[in-house]
This record gives structure tokens, C-alpha cells and sequence, in this order.
């Protein structure tokens, strides 16, 4: 398998420094952030594979807003969406604009990964 980037969204900082913890140590070339606003701009200076981002996150924009901003800026990159306090109608929307899929919390590390491996499969076969 090639190298491939993920950038991890989330509010949670002990969620975001764990996964991205978790997933280094599988090889996995991974940056962690807190905001959709903060994923905007790290997406614009890097190219990100996959991004898991939480649907709900304070402030000014929620998972769903960012990825939409990710999505028509780059196409290319496939999107999981975290759920914990939504509903799984809240992941199955978000398919709708445009995620890949979706991971309800707590996450299960073989499930993410296998979500991942999909999501790149997925990818390679649109370059």
C-alpha cells in the first residue's frame, strides 16, 4: 500500500492527541486538529488521503459545514464522519453530502482502520 495521510477533526483533545497516537503507531501518517476551521486551513497548505471529523464541534462550524468546504475544494478526499451525541441519522445524512462513510463513538480502532483501508481503495480508483 502506498503512503497516505489522515488528518483527525475533533473537539476532544485527549480524543484527537489518542487516535492520532493510535494510528502512528500503525504506520499511519496522521496530524490531529480541534476545529473545522483549523482542518480548512491545515487542508490547504497539505494533501490529506482521508479525514475523520466529528459531526458536532462548538464554534462557528460543525463537521458537516467543513467537510462541504473540503469536498469543493478537493474532491478527491474522502471524509468519514464521527458521530457520538448525533445519530446514526446524523452519519447517513452526511453520506448524503458527500462523507465516505461514518464511525459511531467510542471508536473502534479495527473498525476505523478497515473504514479507512475502504475509503483509500475508494480514492485510488478515482486517480
Amino acid at each position: 500500500m502506498r503512503h497516505f495521510s489522515i488528518l483527525v477533526v475533533d473537539d476532544e483533545e485527549d480524543f484527537v492527541e489518542t487516535l492520532v497516537s493510535r494510528l502512528k503507531k500503525r504506520d499511519v501518517d496522521a496530524i490531529g486538529v480541534r476545529s473545522g476551521e483549523e482542518a480548512l486551513e491545515n487542508i490547504k497548505s497539505r494533501e490529506f488521503d482521508v479525514v475523520i471529523m466529528d459531526i458536532k464541534m462548538p464554534g462557528g462550524m460543525d463537521g458537516i459545514e467543513a467537510m462541504r468546504s473540503i469536498k469543493k475544494e478537493h474532491p478527491q478526499t474522502e471524509i468519514i464522519l464521527l458521530t457520538g451525541h448525533a445519530s446514526v441519522e446524523t452519519g447517513i445524512e452526511g453520506i448524503k453530502f458527500g462523507a465516505f462513510d461514518y464511525v459511531l463513538k467510542p471508536v473502534k480502532l479495527e473498525e476505523l482502520l478497515k473504514k479507512i483501508s475502504s475509503a483509500l481503495e475508494k480514492k485510488n480508483t478515482k486517480e
